[in-house]
């Protein structure tokens, strides 16, 4: 009996509307979202990510806007008719350096959004009722928590929340919960931004993003001091994606855990504008060489219109298409790339060899990982010689059922590979 073929992964992209940014939701355009959803599936991509606002559709505690509700199910009938599927990310939250937090979580009224027994309700409550809205549209495919909620935890955030990682895992089983209330079996999870992976201590840990919810995201970022200390067009730069998701894998319970690269860009001037399309094709590459990738979610759609002011200046530049809508180089490269994937099928090879990471669960070393990391130098050395590593932790170096189910055959160690 032939081996059925893997499903294809998801190809997609952040949404980020072309007139007025996120703030369209103040006045809402359906027509002009209408046009940037010909322009996204004109590439070929399957899906998108919705940003709701949270203050905007939940502006006091006990009031969540139906008509902001209706123009997100309007958005997501949109794009079923265009045939692409909508991820909605609830808790926004924070998204290109702002922050996007309810007046009633803030000043006089200040309280810790991942302890509070009334905040947190409210956002349960919220989450709910998103969920509720789009649980009959056959295109909606689930709710994430939120987007990087986690920078809300600790530094560098100016004024953060902070929370224990025991408080942090029941915030997000709780949260979940209220997705699955909402939307019963569609595909729910959480996402956070590199601090739960690379920063030690952090209060979200690799075990939460790689145990709780539907698949594990990873959002990668190569200004995190990936460029800076490798260079843009480095091995370490156009492995980055590829190696978190390799690196998730460590902590995964669930040997084919789904992992979807819900966030990666071509961030300037780290990635020139004449090299991103390179970029973009080198970094597919290598996850398409990860096996169990659910999905690429690029950031983002459409350029940052340069009328809105005090956005760090990379971020004006980050579509794949212009604020006018055309494509723009890597673009017309990930468009190819999609066709090609269709065209010949998926199906990566196990990676067979394995680094081993010496940390338990809460990671409080995991600075390890991080660039410039013994780690994370480690494993670049590898693919850089052509090896294709994935991660296992120590404690899993002799469980022969979990090797054996993820085709690892040879482990090593940092210390290995430094003498090699």
């Amino acid at each position: 009996m032939s081996t059925p073929p893997d499903p294809l992964p998801r190809f997609g992209v952040n949404y980020t509307p072309s007139e007025g940014w996120f703030h369209h939701w103040l006045d809402f355009d359906l027509d002009a979202v209408r046009a940037d959803l010909d322009s996204i599936a004109a590439l070929g991509f399957d899906h998108l990510r919705a940003f709701p606002l949270w203050p905007l559709f939940q502006p006091n505690r006990t009031l969540i806007r139906p008509r902001a509700v209706e123009q997100l199910v309007a958005l997501a009938d949109a794009a079923a008719e265009r045939g692409l599927d909508v991820a909605v990310d609830g808790l926004q939250g924070h998204l290109s350096s702002f922050d996007f937090l309810p007046a009633w979580t803030q000043t006089w009224h200040r309280r810790n959004i991942f302890t509070d027994p009334e905040v947190t309700e409210a956002q349960a409550t919220y989450l709910r009722t998103l969920a509720a809205a789009l649980a009959d549209r056959p295109n909606f495919l689930g709710m994430t928590i939120g987007n990087e909620i986690n920078q809300f935890s600790g530094t560098p955030h100016p004024d953060p929340d902070r929370i224990t990682p025991d408080q942090a895992k029941y915030w997000l089983r709780r949260m979940l919960d209220a997705c699955e209330q909402g939307a019963p079996g569609r595909f729910h999870l959480h996402a956070e931004y590199d601090a739960a992976w690379y920063e030690d201590d952090h209060p979200f840990t690799p075990a939460h993003a790689a145990r709780l919810g539907g698949a594990t995201a990873v959002h990668s970022w190569v200004f995190n001091g990936t460029a800076q200390r490798y260079g843009g067009e480095s091995i370490a730069a156009g492995q980055h994606a590829a190696y978190l998701i390799e690196l998730s894998k460590a902590w995964a319970e669930d040997p084919r855990r789904p992992v979807w690269l819900q966030e990666v860009g071509a961030p300037a001037p780290h990635i020139p504008a004449d090299r991103a399309a390179r970029f973009a094709e080198t970094t597919i590459e290598a996850v398409l060489d990860c096996p169990d990738l659910w999905g690429v979610t690029w950031w983002c759609s459409h350029d940052v219109d340069r009328s809105l002011a005090d956005f760090p200046e990379l971020e004006y530049s980050l579509g794949l298409l212009t604020n006018d809508r055309r494509p723009k180089p890597a673009g017309t490269r990930i468009a190819r790339i999609i066709e090609d994937v269709r065209a010949r099928g998926h199906r990566p090879r196990p990676r067979t060899t394995a680094l081993v990471l010496d940390l338990p669960d809460d990671g409080p070393d995991r600075s390890t990982c991080a660039p410039g990391g013994a780690f994370f130098e480690a494993f670049m050395y590898l693919a850089g010689s052509g090896v294709r590593p994935t991660a296992v932790l120590a404690e899993r170096v002799h469980d022969r059922r979990h090797l054996t189910a993820r085709g690892i055959t040879e482990v090593l160690t940092v210390d290995d590979v430094r003498r090699s």
